[in-house]
């Protein structure tokens, strides 16, 4: 009998260490950026200025802002969990080569931007980044674009405006459902402190609505995109990637021949 308790001892020190370890780390787990030096020059194959944002708690927001001469419209672009906008540039010169100028920031920690990470303060400056865009363009010609973790940013972002278009690619029902399912023994409704309810933000979004998802998703599943897609109630379009996973969508013709469609 002593055995037993020793073991299931053993056992609970374990998992309130588990617990605690995702309660404070959370964040490492969530978000991995990468910093750039303030003097880092980007460079791309299109044409872009490099400019700041400055947020109320004197957070400095780097973005790029692709320009074409006679663009089609503007994509405000929210990148993924990793990276910086040295990656993201070249992801954000797709868009730009099909004549839209593109606009794309890297959020608090990552790259050159500065701040304090919190839920709240992403979507202020997700917002910021809209004012910005929607000074130089029309709304009616603005295309808001998500991708992974941006697609939460983005959906709420457009939520909260009057963009032309949502897009999203591979986005996740909530982030509480995804950690359910990355840490299912876990009490992560009590833990988790960024919820990323992506569910709740969509039902108030009244533009069109595109989603693309890989069948193989690795990193959110496919049935999380369709869920979070059921509870659209503006115009909307799923388009099933057969055999896609979650960095190479733009290496299959389903999203290829579908994205045009989906920006115009």
């Amino acid at each position: 009998m002593p055995k037993f308790k020793r073991v299931g001892c053993v056992l609970l020190v374990l998992y309130l260490l588990l617990t605690a370890m995702l309660y404070f780390l959370q964040e490492k787990i969530i978000f991995l950026p990468s910093e750039l030096p303030q003097d880092y020059a980007y460079s791309f194959s299109e044409p872009f200025e490099e400019f700041f944002l400055t947020a109320d708690d004197g957070a400095k927001l780097n973005g790029l802002h692709f320009k074409r001469e006679n663009p089609k419209g503007v994509i405000l672009y929210f990148h993924g969990n990793a990276g910086d906008l040295s990656r993201w540039g070249e992801i954000a010169t797709f868009f730009a080569q099909k004549e839209y100028d593109v606009i794309v920031m890297d959020y608090r920690t990552y790259g050159k931007s500065t701040g304090k990470l919190s839920e709240a303060a992403l979507f202020k400056d997700a917002q910021l980044f809209y004012d910005y865009a929607s000074e130089n363009y029309n709304e009616n010609k603005l295309i808001v674009y998500g991708r992974s973790l941006g697609c939460s940013i983005a959906t709420y972002t457009a939520s909260k405006n009057k963009p032309a278009k949502l897009v999203l690619e591979t986005p996740f029902y909530n982030l509480l459902e995804v950690a359910k399912k990355r840490f299912p023994v876990l009490p992560v409704t009590w833990l988790l402190k960024y919820k990323f309810e992506s569910n709740k933000y969509i039902t108030k979004v009244n533009c069109p609505i595109s989603i693309f998802h890989g069948t193989e998703d690795a990193v959110v599943p496919y049935e999380s995109g369709k869920k979070l897609f059921s509870l659209a109630t503006s115009k909307k379009e799923f388009i099933t990637i057969e055999g896609g996973g979650h960095n190479d969508l733009i290496n299959f013709k389903a999203y290829t021949g579908n994205i045009d469609g989906a920006l115009e």
